[in-house]
């Protein structure tokens, strides 16, 4: 009897030194780009496993329900934007960010340089054609602060066909992937930020449910710490993750992947966040987007800032 409960000590101690990592999902709103390579490289490199966690990142597409995914408990966590997550909480998603990457938003209208324009009122003030989707809250803003009077807004039907085929079109896009690919197409994109008129959301922000954030805050926390060291990773060298993305989402070749892992750096890297670390929010941006949603009739209610994050 005394050798069998020393051998259940011993298995005893052997679980507590070895505990199993905690299983948690990751629903991306995107097919695998450059967005979310620090997440890849997180997982790729262990580092997510050195601090206890086994992250399964789920690829997403056109219409993936992020927010309902993660509100239904299908998924851990998921990708969203800012403006996405306050629209959710005004429905009635208890859903909370804890992690943004893009402190810049790279959502960006895309122009033929042959047009001449300087600036993004250009765009707006000359007569053209703008491929976008004319619900968002970004087009909104847009439209009430530069109108529309001298541009028609058609459907935006994703890729850059659209855009090579007519030179006085201008059309949405991230600045990590359209202009590439434009130019590899043979065309010469200017390329105006979206956050330049005023309206920069987070983009590419980790949401949890709001109870799931108040009882494993230690949790929240590792995967912080840990997602920020594989950002960093991502950052000086996305060979790895890009490689395993690739396989992944082949519609991108691995000349693009690299092109985009590099314009992105400044988006993520800021001021802000050498001084306060990568995934930095603040409440004072929080306050501003929610009260410029209420301003377009987004949303018709606005919580305080500091419950949209964590």
């Amino acid at each position: 009897m005394k050798k069998i409960s020393m051998l259940m000590a011993f298995i005893s101690l052997l679980a507590l030194a070895d505990p199993q990592p905690v299983k948690l999902r990751l629903a991306l709103n995107w097919k695998p780009e450059p967005e979310f390579g620090g997440f890849y490289d997180a997982s790729l490199n262990g580092i997510y496993k050195k601090e206890g966690m086994e992250i399964e990142i789920l690829p997403g597409g056109v219409g993936t329900p992020v927010i309902q995914m993660v509100e239904a408990g299908k998924v851990e966590m998921g990708i969203s934007n800012s403006d996405e997550v306050i629209l959710g909480r005004s429905q009635g998603a208890e859903v909370v960010s804890i992690y943004a990457v893009y402190q810049t938003s790279p959502m960006a209208l895309l122009t033929h340089s042959e047009r001449g324009f300087k600036e993004l009122k250009d765009v707006f003030e000359n007569p053209g054609t703008i491929a976008a989707e004319r619900g968002l809250p970004y087009i909104r803003f847009c439209e009430k602060k530069y109108g529309f009077k001298n541009v028609k807004v058609v459907p935006f039907l994703g890729g850059i066909t659209q855009f090579l085929s007519d030179k006085k079109m201008t059309q949405q896009g991230f600045i990590t992937a359209e202009p590439i690919l434009a130019k590899k197409q043979g065309a010469n994109p200017k390329t105006f930020l979206i956050a330049d008129s005023g309206y920069n959301p987070y983009l590419t922000v980790v949401i949890v449910r709001k109870d799931f954030a108040v009882k494993n805050p230690e949790l929240v926390k590792k995967f912080v710490k840990a997602t920020q060291e594989g950002w960093r990773n991502y950052l000086k060298n996305p060979a790895l993750a890009n490689k395993t993305m690739v396989s992944l989402n082949p519609t991108m070749d691995p000349e693009t992947f690299q092109e985009g892992a590099k314009a992105q750096i400044p988006l993520i890297e800021t001021a802000e966040t050498k001084k306060f670390g990568l995934g930095y929010q603040s409440k004072e941006r929080w306050k501003e987007l929610a009260s410029q949603l209420l301003e377009l009739k987004v949303i018709k209610t606005t919580f305080p800032a500091e419950t949209y994050y964590q």
